[in-house]
């Protein structure tokens, strides 16, 4: 997927979180060797959030983030809460967007899975 298709996604992602009351803390955050594509604060919650295109139709499950990818994005986590103050000893959890977008065509809506791996 191109960079551009990338950041498409993410956007549309942004927009299913903010319509859900979540607040964009960072986009495309990266540890020392890490990256989780969104982190966001939803009431006292801290989000790291995985943001997955799929063709309509297509696999619809968190399945899709196996657990190596998992483990990179936990450890992006990690990093965050210890360089970032304000969100230590804050209540966290991993959540994923699935955004439908037609080859080609702008992305549209996306689906919620909250607590989607822990």
């Amino acid at each position: 997927m191109s960079r551009s298709r990338g950041a498409e996604g993410e956007e549309a992602a942004c927009r299913v979180l903010r319509r859900g009351g979540y607040k964009i803390l960072a986009r495309n955050y990266r540890g020392p060797r890490y990256e989780v594509d969104i982190v966001a604060r939803e009431g006292d919650v801290i989000a790291f959030v995985e943001v997955k295109m799929r063709a309509p139709g297509g696999e619809e499950s968190a399945a899709a983030i196996d657990a190596r990818k998992q483990k990179r994005i936990t450890r992006a986590a990690e990093h965050y809460l210890m360089t970032h103050p304000e969100a230590q000893g804050v209540q966290c959890r991993f959540d994923v967007v699935l955004v439908e977008a037609e080859a080609g065509a702008k992305p549209r809506g996306g689906r919620l899975m909250r607590d989607a791996f822990r």
